[in-house]
């Protein structure tokens, strides 16, 4: 309300000048939470703390596997009540598992094709070998990740970071088709940089068609050891580990400067 001063100029009321004054309430953030179950989760959810967690599903996995002995499967054959199309998909699952727990790809391959077969075996063996990669691949992100990139100082570390990190498929492409590099370690280190989901999957995909294919044709030929198919696998087993090593031989003064 504006009172008319004898002038002819309008001046404000006292009320409205007291609003005027008088500033808008402004919304305080609410304070964090500083009580024992907000330090617990905190703690709960540390980057060191999911690197234990890691580090305790893998000592697991490893022990489970050294209980059950899953390459017992290649002298006492598949579970005679599993066949068929249900067999494969429970290989591939089992097989994607154990490759978590570090058991080698190639007794796996191995067995896929003596299991099923060569084509059915390779199908199996490659579908295994995504799923684990995948699973590795997560967890090696999300519980892994924060905790382990501060630790890369030395050179070569910093060296395979950035080729992961900056050109991840045709890195993991490369190594998953020259072996040497085993599956495990090229699946935690490609989790710890900064490469992409589908890169990784899509790279080991492509890459490992050729050696599983060879070794899936291994197994299924393996009780005519003089054949040529199994002869042709051998070799094509053989040349691209040949193969790796010159290339790792060749790139190691190149790692090394960088």
């Amino acid at each position: 309300m504006l009172d008319a001063n004898r002038s002819g100029t309008a001046t404000a009321s006292p009320r409205a000048a007291m609003e005027q004054a008088v500033p808008a309430a402004v919304p305080v953030p609410p304070l964090p939470r500083s009580g024992f179950a907000a330090r617990c989760t905190r703690v709960v959810l540390s980057p060191y703390a999911r690197l234990s967690l890691l580090l305790a599903l893998l000592a697991g996995a490893a022990s489970c596997v050294l209980a059950f002995e899953p390459q017992r499967l290649l002298a006492h054959g598949w579970p005679p009540q599993l066949g068929g199309a249900t067999a494969a998909v429970v290989f591939a699952v089992a097989y994607g598992l154990c490759t978590v727990a570090f058991v080698p790809r190639p007794l796996l391959n191995l067995g896929a094709g003596a299991l099923f077969g060569s084509q059915l075996g390779l199908a199996t063996a490659l579908s295994g070998t995504v799923l684990g990669a995948g699973v590795a691949f997560g967890l090696g992100r999300v519980l892994g990740q924060d905790a382990l990139r501060p630790l890369l100082r030395g050179r070569w570390l910093k060296a395979a970071d950035g080729q992961l990190s900056r050109h991840g498929f045709r890195s993991m492409l490369a190594a998953r088709l020259f072996p040497g590099v085993p599956f495990w370690a090229a699946n935690y280190c490609a989790a710890v940089s900064r490469m992409g989901w589908l890169p990784f999957l899509l790279a080991t995909a492509l890459g490992s068609i050729p050696n599983t294919a060879a070794y899936a044709v291994a197994g299924a030929r393996a009780s005519a050891p003089t054949s040529p198919a199994f002869l042709i696998a051998m070799a094509s087993i053989a040349v691209p580990a040949l193969a790796g090593t010159v290339v790792a031989w060749r790139k190691r003064h190149h790692l090394r400067d960088r």
